[in-house]
């Protein structure tokens, strides 16, 4: 989540071995918290026009404003599975970000890309921000992703953000808060992801690493 913006919560802290464990790979451990405006149904969640993609899947449609922009590096594998394990995780991304930046929760495909802990911790993190106006401006650039496959429903996906170009800004009256580079700009991030009946790629756990030396120019 974006430096300017990041918000704190116990959710997003969990799993620390996750590579090692495949955190969360069982359906038994699931959470059975809901949040409002997030319903964690597939279909349920996606707003009221999606559109089908190659994969068959109807997802909904994800924009971001022209001054919010993630870039992702190494995008194609040359694996199926983990192709569509990081176009998923990508769209997860920008899903939250479309979110701070419409300050609409309610119809954001959060919960179409999210699931168990990682929707708890996503909608009150989005939820938190977008009641204090906060959404941010510039570019995010996402490096190093790297996908474990444990089964076919189950795998593990990290990754590093670079957000040393990316500012806070106030959703209402668009007035851009300069923040300051430092370590921290750089995060490194863990995540569970699971495969649903629906065959997209959710993320069910997610953990960071802020001011991680891994991901530091």
């Amino acid at each position: 989540m974006n430096r300017s913006i990041r918000l704190a919560t116990s959710a997003l802290t969990a799993c620390a071995a996750l590579l090692l464990t495949a955190c969360g790979g069982s359906d038994d451990d699931k959470d059975n918290g809901k949040i409002a405006g997030a319903d964690t149904g597939t279909k349920k969640s996606a707003p009221s026009s999606p559109s089908a993609t190659a994969d068959g899947i109807d997802r909904p449609e994800i924009k971001l404003p022209a001054d919010m922009k993630n870039t992702f590096e190494g995008r194609e594998t040359g694996d199926a599975v983990k192709d569509a394990i990081l176009a998923d995780s990508k769209r997860r991304i920008n899903a939250v970000d479309a979110a701070l930046a419409s300050g609409d929760l309610k119809h954001s495909a959060i919960a179409f890309y999210t699931t168990d802990r990682a929707l708890i911790g996503l909608s009150e993190y989005a939820k938190r921000a977008i009641g204090k106006n906060i959404s941010w401006t510039g570019t995010t650039r996402y490096f190093d992703r790297q996908v474990t496959v444990f089964s076919k429903t189950s795998a593990a996906v990290t990754y590093c953000a670079d957000e040393s170009r990316s500012n806070s800004k106030d959703r209402k009256t668009n007035k851009v808060t300069k923040v300051k580079t430092s370590p921290d700009s750089y995060v490194y991030y863990n995540t569970a992801v699971t495969k649903n009946k629906d065959g997209v790629w959710q993320t069910r756990d997610l953990s960071e690493d802020r001011g991680a030396q891994r991901c530091q120019p």
